[in-house]
């Protein structure tokens, strides 16, 4: 069963008629958002199908901003550590995933990298954060880990980051947006932000298995796959 129909539950539309896994991809996904109505409605839909499905194994989604200082005290990351322990506390099986930023084909403007392509293209003022950095993963990558975790019966009860074992500066992912697109952003760059240090040691035979290369032609080779031009 898939609960969610967004760019993540689409990826994992295969799991549409399985009644033994509960796919939840219908929380907050926006990490600037503060909308306390928001987060209500997750744990109040998350409380109901807990309440109807114990005994059936619930993938939940979390985020790696979790390890990021500079986002540490957002509404958004409390609330999503406030979801991992009351599903930790209240259901069993279940495995949390804590996701980094997936790139794919979404219409979602709060993404990292879809936030500064349209300002970029827009020709619109934004600002860089000198020492942030950013985690991005292909969707597809993403979905093949967790697919095979599911599978496999890997990491049941317990938190499992899904990510990209190197951070990208966010001035290397403008440059490169830049380069892609062969337009010049219209930003300014200030002293500000942080970097999260995600633990991906787990995942490095699945890495290896599915020959997942995180080389300097990431990045570039997953703009082409998702923004052609």
């Amino acid at each position: 069963m898939v609960i969610g129909n967004g760019m993540i539950a689409k990826e994992f539309e295969s799991y549409f008629n399985n009644e033994g896994i509960i796919i939840f991809a219908s929380g907050v996904s926006d990490s600037t958002n503060t909308n306390k109505a928001a987060f209500e409605r997750e744990k109040k839909l998350v409380t109901d199908i807990i309440k109807t499905s114990m005994g059936k194994l619930l993938v939940y989604f979390s985020t790696c901003s979790i390890y990021d200082p500079s986002m540490q005290d957002s509404a958004y990351v409390q609330h999503k550590i406030k979801m991992e322990n009351f599903i930790r506390d209240n259901h069993a099986p279940y495995i949390i995933f804590r996701l980094t930023n997936p790139i794919g084909k979404t219409n979602n403007t709060h993404t990292v990298v879809n936030y500064f392509i349209n300002n970029i293209i827009e020709n619109n003022k934004f600002t860089v954060w000198k020492n942030a950095s950013r985690n991005i993963i292909d969707i597809d990558d993403m979905y093949l880990l967790c697919n095979e975790i599911l599978q496999q019966k890997l990491f049941t009860n317990s938190i499992v980051n899904i990510a990209n074992p190197a951070n990208y500066p966010v001035s290397f992912i403008v440059e490169t947006l830049e380069t892609h697109f062969n337009m010049k952003g219209n930003y300014d760059v200030i002293d500000k932000g942080g970097a999260p240090i995600i633990d991906t040691n787990a995942l490095d035979p699945l890495f290896t298995k599915f020959n997942i290369n995180f080389d300097e032609h990431y990045l570039p080779d997953l703009l082409k796959k998702y923004f052609p031009v």
